[in-house]
């Protein structure tokens, strides 16, 4: 699925998706081979997250969506979702101090309720002072399921039938996509996940309905700005018909 090499597509051929989701898989896995504590794998992760998501706004991608901290991930051990938090919080301070200048626009998708105040406050004050930017749209998935975001868009459109804003029979795809987290937003291209795993995990369910999926056998903390043309390459390299012939 994209396990190949192949040869880049020259840039004046080449289409760029408008919108990437980014699995970010492997950063236990890269600390375990190195004999490193899981934390270590996070912040190396936390540097190629930073450094791809420049990349993807400098080369024109207009929407990036990456999947950051699952309404699973809570299972994990309380260590290793305290240095989770820490690096969260790192992230969004640096965010204020450093990105200021950026045209990205952030945007946090998921639900905020169980993070703490000031992790809240932060992701508040990063959405706000990006809003008016003009550049491409950083989605962050933090405390994201897409089974939950699905059932938070069905209660939402039953408020909307109880408060008769509309009835059954206006209900359609639509309605659904514009109930989401990601409403107003065009569905991911192009999904990517390194380290190797065959699984979706709960990302972005409804809106990849006709995504592209390429798996790359590389640990996320490994991953280079080479191996997203070379993810960008197989998309180009598919024959996507929708359903038709």
């Amino acid at each position: 699925m994209g396990f190949f090499k192949k040869k880049h597509t020259p840039p004046e051929h080449r289409v760029l998706p408008k919108h990437i989701g980014i699995i970010m898989d492997g950063n236990g896995r890269w600390a375990k081979k190195r004999r490193l504590p899981r934390s270590a794998g996070h912040n190396a992760g936390g540097k190629v997250f930073r450094k791809i998501s420049r990349y993807c706004s400098d080369i024109g991608i207009k929407y990036l969506t990456v999947y950051a901290f699952s309404t699973e991930n809570w299972k994990r051990p309380k260590e290793e979702i305290d240095a989770l938090m820490k690096l969260f919080k790192d992230y969004l301070e640096e965010a204020l101090r450093d990105f200021k200048d950026d045209s990205i626009v952030v945007r946090f998708i998921g639900d905020k309720t169980p993070f703490s105040d000031e992790l809240k406050a932060l992701m508040i004050e990063n959405e706000e002072g990006s809003k008016d930017r003009d550049g491409m749209v950083l989605n962050i998935a933090m405390n994201y399921g897409s089974r939950d975001e699905i059932v938070r868009a069905v209660k939402n459109i039953c408020k909307g039938v109880k408060n008769e804003e509309f009835d059954i029979d206006s209900i359609d795809e639509d309605l659904v996509s514009d109930n989401l987290y990601t409403a107003g937003q065009p569905d991911p291209d192009l999904i990517i996940r390194p380290s190797g795993e065959y699984r979706i995990s709960n990302f972005l369910l409804w809106q990849s309905a006709y995504t592209e999926f390429v798996i790359m056998n590389k640990l996320w903390p490994d991953f280079k700005e080479k191996d997203l043309d070379e993810a960008i390459d197989i998309f180009n390299s598919r024959n996507r018909r929708f359903g038709g012939v």
